[in-house]
């Protein structure tokens, strides 16, 4: 009886060594999970039996660190989840390791040519939340946009002594006809940039006309009137017909002077937006905490590409440790559950990092003793044995 217990506990050992020495060679894995050997007691009839080992689990309520890479598509998760992946053969990966690059298609995977999952963006460009596909980002061209809202916001000196406009009537030409002026850049629909001049001209105490020029063309005129505490109360919005540019379709768009004051200061511009751009190329993408993923453009501009989704799930150690990284669902983990980052109890994703592993270097080099002298004891245990069966024969 003896020499089975001893055996049993040799075996377990050993599969406790494998445990350890598979920590410590994943140790620097990226998104790895140490694994513990769980060991059960055997009794048969109420004698002991020995030991063997019930199940090896790993350790998933705690993280690895975060190392900052800098790469792009490098996503590391703080907090529950998993990536999904779309694996080659179809089937459905899970994995807490973001090495993340584009293939030759723009499609989103990891270095074995798994297929990151998440929300894709329809043709006018809305995240499709109810629908997981693969991720891709579209190398094309931004195309232009032309400038319909441009919103200004400042102040006019109050201290300004009105013009009459009978005697000294409006001239771009002639600095004396009016107070001060300003300059946005819009754009035509195919991208062009265009000058838009405005001329403010003080008529009276509260009263102020904008005169606005573009292309050398007089576009409009729009009068702006202030109250006794220099706050804006007529002529906030205005529509301006700016022609047709050649080539290009007719501009019109909507100015807004909200919050725009006159006060007893020097003319100054505190806000100036326009919504107008030319065409670029992707020169990059960009990873917000939610999961988002950007292209980024020549012309300054972003455009989404899709989300990351993450899937957790309700007993993570029913999944099964596959090759490159992964988990495989089974029936023990759970059904498991979808969304975008940080919501509900699925943790945030933070681009340019990835998740080192969980691996504790040291503790594992303490165990790693434990077991070799557990090992020898087992061994020396089946040493007395043997030794006690020779002296019996020899007595016999």
């Amino acid at each position: 009886m003896s020499f089975n217990i001893a055996l049993s506990g040799l075996q377990a050992t050993t599969q406790d060594l494998n445990t350890i020495s598979n920590n410590i060679a994943n140790s620097s894995t990226v998104g790895y999970r140490g694994g513990r050997s769980e060991f059960s007691a055997i009794y048969n009839g109420g004698q002991a039996g020995g030991v063997n080992v019930m199940s090896t689990s790993q350790n998933f309520s705690m993280g690895g660190s975060l190392v900052y890479t800098g790469r792009e598509l490098d996503m590391g998760i703080q907090g529950d989840g998993f990536f999904v992946l779309s694996g080659q053969d179809g089937s459905t990966l899970y994995s807490r390791a973001g090495m993340f690059s584009q293939d030759a298609e723009g499609y989103v995977t990891d270095p074995a040519g798994n297929r990151l999952q998440g929300y894709p963006v329809g043709a006018g460009g809305q995240l499709q939340t109810g629908n997981v596909s693969d991720l891709q980002v579209q190398s094309g061209s931004l195309p232009a946009k032309a400038t319909t809202d441009v919103g200004v916001v400042s102040n006019l000196d109050a201290n300004m002594k009105p013009i009459d406009q009978a005697t000294s009537p409006f001239d771009p030409d002639d600095i004396s006809s009016y107070h001060s002026s300003g300059t946005v850049a819009v754009y035509d629909s195919l991208g062009n940039e265009h000058a838009m001049t405005q001329y403010y001209v003080k008529t009276s105490d509260s009263t102020w006309n904008v005169h606005y020029m573009m292309d050398g063309q007089d576009v409009g005129t729009n009068k702006l009137e202030f109250d006794n505490k220099g706050t804006l109360k007529g002529g906030e919005n205005v529509t301006l017909d700016l022609g047709t540019p050649s080539g290009a379709a007719p501009m019109s768009l909507d100015l807004s002077y909200k919050n725009s004051t006159q006060y007893a200061s020097d003319y100054s511009n505190s806000s100036l937006t326009q919504n107008g751009y030319t065409s670029g190329e992707l020169n990059g993408v960009r990873l917000d905490d939610n999961g988002m993923i950007y292209g980024t453009y020549t012309n300054g501009q972003e455009q989404i590409q899709g989300q990351v989704v993450l899937a957790d799930f309700n007993n993570p150690n029913g999944l099964t440790p596959v090759s490159n990284n992964a988990w495989a669902a089974t029936n023990a983990a759970g059904q498991p559950i979808v969304g975008a980052p940080t919501s509900g109890t699925l943790g945030s994703v933070s681009g340019g990092y990835l998740e080192g592993s969980n691996v504790d270097t040291t503790a594992e080099m303490v165990s790693l003793m434990t077991a070799q002298r557990n090992y020898q004891s087992n061994a020396k245990v089946l040493d007395a044995n043997s030794t006690m069966q020779q002296a019996l024969l020899n007595a016999i």
